[in-house]
């Protein structure tokens, strides 16, 4: 498909059927400007979002205060993230080598590039499409059940996402410069016109950050929200430090959850860069396997995925592996953006109380902390997190929905789940373990 974005601006929109029909050094200029790999730093305060026009809905605040609670609720700060692994060329070709998406998987990659006059890539987007709602973690199962029961067809549908992945990021990668507002109504253009031209039912972009989110507001889109847990650093000068701003109750319970977690012969290997080998990846892939086959069923990523993001990123990449009587045992996998620590993958093949606490979240704090990082984001679900320090972060997505009727049964289920997650945080807000009311706001080291 090829079809003009804007005639003023003189962009059109193609699609690409593999992220390898679009040069890399043209995605990433797009997703990761250049200049902005650099090693990751603290992360300034984010300016607060401009409202929304949408007069239907008043989007929640950034940064806002639960009402009473006086407890801060968090907004994503990976959406700040100037180098987001997840949308890079890197990650998502592996994602199609390795054949995690393409094929008879589900996830059609249906890449969209906004390009000018002069042929240069000036925005792209990861798009798939879809025949089921499996790997996506912003649920939409009842919406397909309702439509399908009433005679309609769910599927396919359009996903703007990166397969896999619950984690904040931009969606719409425009190039930046002057010309970068046209390029993401081009973007948007080019998704409404691929949902007509596959008669897919709807289009939805998951993840993304609230700025973006306004924006497709704007443009029509339903808005949803909710909720995940991530960790602040509050510029903590060490894992104590932090330890320092909870409760005493809480503190005790963590130091006894960490000297539990390492019972006899267990030790604890955080591995970057060139110290991850191919034997690391075969046993993190046993565990990867041995969980996700218990938990879930089939696991999404295939052996191959790991060896291909070890070779091309492996410096964006914490692997946290624990090792009991000479053999790897448990490991949890940590991709590195700018300011944020993203955790994605665990898998254990010994069962140690408390070992998923140390190295899913303690380790990567303890990381965090050391590097400078803002952020941890511990990936989708988990009230457990609260209590290990971790606040609630709204996590929003974007849904264009082509069938009238089914398009204001989901407007009115999303205006009611709002109100719904926004009680949520604020009850959460109230389980957090810090000391002074909640906020742990303390001078680092004190």
């Amino acid at each position: 498909m090829t079809t003009k974005a804007d005639d003023d601006a003189g962009l059109t929109v193609r699609v690409a059927p593999s992220i390898s029909a679009i040069a890399a050094a043209d995605w990433d200029a797009c997703a990761n400007p250049q200049g902005a790999a650099r090693e990751p730093q603290p992360a300034a305060q984010a300016a607060p979002a401009t409202d929304s026009r949408d007069s239907s809905f008043r989007a929640p605040d950034e940064d806002r205060t639960c009402a009473g609670s006086g407890i801060a609720v968090l907004e994503s700060a990976s959406q700040h993230d100037s180098h987001n692994p997840f949308i890079s060329h890197a990650f998502l070709s592996a994602l199609e080598e390795s054949g995690a998406v393409g094929g008879r998987t589900g996830w059609t990659p249906l890449h969209l590039v906004v390009e000018g006059t002069d042929g240069a890539v000036r925005a792209v987007a990861p798009c798939y499409g879809k025949s089921h709602s499996l790997g996506e973690y912003v649920f939409d199962h009842g919406w397909a059940d309702a439509f399908e029961r009433a005679g309609g067809q769910y599927y396919p549908k359009l996903q703007l996402s990166v397969p896999f992945t619950p984690a904040t990021g931009r969606r719409l990668l425009a190039r930046p410069g002057p010309g970068a507002d046209a390029a993401r109504h081009g973007l948007v253009a080019g998704l409404r016109a691929l949902r007509r031209e596959i008669d897919a039912s709807s289009a939805h972009v998951t993840f993304l950050p609230q700025e973006e989110w306004r924006f497709l507001g704007e443009e029509g889109f339903l808005l949803r929200t909710d909720r995940q847990f991530h960790w602040p650093n509050e510029g903590y000068h060490s894992f104590e430090d932090f330890l320092g701003a909870l409760s005493a109750r809480k503190r005790k319970a963590i130091r006894r959850e960490r000297r539990d977690a390492l019972g006899p012969d267990i030790t604890i290997e955080p591995l970057t860069g060139s110290d991850i080998t191919e034997a690391h990846w075969d046993a993190f892939f046993d565990f990867y396997q041995d969980t996700g086959s218990r938990k879930w069923g089939r696991p999404y990523l295939p052996r191959a995925f790991f060896s291909l993001v070890g070779e091309r990123m492996a410096d964006r990449i914490l692997l946290v592996v624990a090792r009991r009587g000479g053999r790897y045992i448990a490991g949890a996998l940590n991709f590195i953006g700018a300011n944020t620590l993203y955790g994605r993958n665990w898998g254990a093949i010994e069962h140690h109380p408390f070992l998923h606490f140390e190295l899913c979240y303690y380790q990567a704090m303890d990381f965090a902390i050391r590097r400078g990082l803002a952020r941890v984001e511990a990936g989708a679900q988990g009230e457990h997190k609260l209590a290990r320090g971790y606040k609630p972060a709204l996590t929003y997505s974007a849904h264009d929905i082509g069938h009238p009727g089914l398009r204001r049964a989901v407007a009115d289920y999303l205006a009611r789940e709002r109100v719904a997650i926004e009680a949520e945080m604020e009850a959460l807000a109230e389980e957090l373990p810090y000391r002074h009311e909640g906020q742990g706001a303390r001078a680092p080291g004190a």
